[in-house]
């Protein structure tokens, strides 16, 4: 797998997020229907700052 790198004028970069979303105690808050809001909330953003999520 090539890695895939982003250009400007004077740059070149790849920039990667980890992201962990921890509630407080670790309680299992976080059902399905929340899942899947928070699913279409991060692709709504994807699409508007061109970028991918994996």
């Amino acid at each position: 797998m090539a890695m895939e790198l982003d250009t400007n004028n004077h740059s070149v970069f790849m920039l990667n997020y980890h992201l962990i979303m921890c509630v407080k105690y670790r309680n299992n808050v976080i059902d399905d229907a929340i899942s899947l809001r928070l699913k279409e909330i991060f692709k709504n953003i994807c699409l508007n700052y061109n970028i991918s999520l994996e």
